[in-house]
């Protein structure tokens, strides 16, 4: 019988190494089962050691960590080292599967490994956790009845000028709230290019470090961040996760 691949959430960033650092972010139930695995699929295997070095500080691990196997999916790996990474489920071991940072499978190469785990009958069991974009749309005040995420923007300023036209058009016109993220060093780059191409009326959400002590959110119309821009009163964001929306 084949294991179960457990969807396992990720802090969105450091939180520090004491006791107890997780509990307000990673459920404790969820905690205690990623302690019991021993087999985890991670964009990165030397983040997720740190993030089971933080599981283990209230919750010993199954194994010591050196004896964990973690296998690496990310976007350089080839759609034929998929199968490899399920081999262990089919064997029927349990696994989990881990992102970087939030919620794995979305914004997340993980979801083409949790297509195939479908498709072998594996069963797949997602974890409650922190996702910075539900985050920022519960916080933002924009639509969230409808609401679509469209990762990062071309860099040409111009080609991103034109997506951001293409992308408030569409959000006007369906009532619907656009997200978006940037490279964290143009967190600037991207709230400038919003605020000179949305029409003044657009409103635009800056949400920074959700769920860390550094968070910051701010909702304001696409005449204000204009001002506020000119004015030299740029976010506290450089080079700290953020994600955009914005609703025309």
């Amino acid at each position: 019988m084949p294991g179960t691949l457990y969807l396992i959430p990720n802090t969105l960033g450091s939180t520090g190494a004491a006791a107890g650092a997780l509990d307000h972010i990673i459920p404790l139930h969820v905690q205690a089962l990623t302690a019991k695995l021993d087999y985890f699929v991670a964009e990165n295997a030397k983040t997720a050691r740190g993030f089971l070095k933080l599981i283990a500080i209230d919750h010993p691990l199954a194994r010591p960590l050196q004896e964990i196997e973690i296998a690496e999916l990310n976007v350089n790996t080839p759609p034929a080292a998929l199968a490899g990474l399920l081999a262990p489920l089919l064997a029927g071991r349990d696994a989990g599967l881990v992102s970087e940072a939030g919620v794995p499978a979305v914004a997340d190469p993980g979801a083409d490994l949790v297509r195939l785990a479908h498709q072998h009958g594996i069963t797949v069991k997602p974890l409650v956790g922190p996702s910075s974009l539900l985050l920022a749309v519960m916080a933002s005040g924009l639509n969230g009845q409808s609401f679509a995420f469209n990762g990062y923007l071309p860099t040409d300023a111009t080609l991103r000028a034109k997506r951001i036209k293409e992308l408030e058009g569409r959000s006007s016109r369906e009532s619907q709230t656009q997200l978006l993220i940037e490279t964290p060093y143009r967190n600037g780059a991207m709230l400038e290019a919003l605020a000179a191409t949305c029409q003044p009326g657009t409103l635009i959400c800056v949400a920074t470090d959700l769920s860390l002590p550094t968070e910051s959110i701010r909702t304001q119309n696409g005449g204000k961040w204009k001002s506020l821009l000119a004015a030299g009163k740029m976010p506290d964001f450089h080079k700290k996760p953020t994600v955009f929306l914005l609703l025309g």
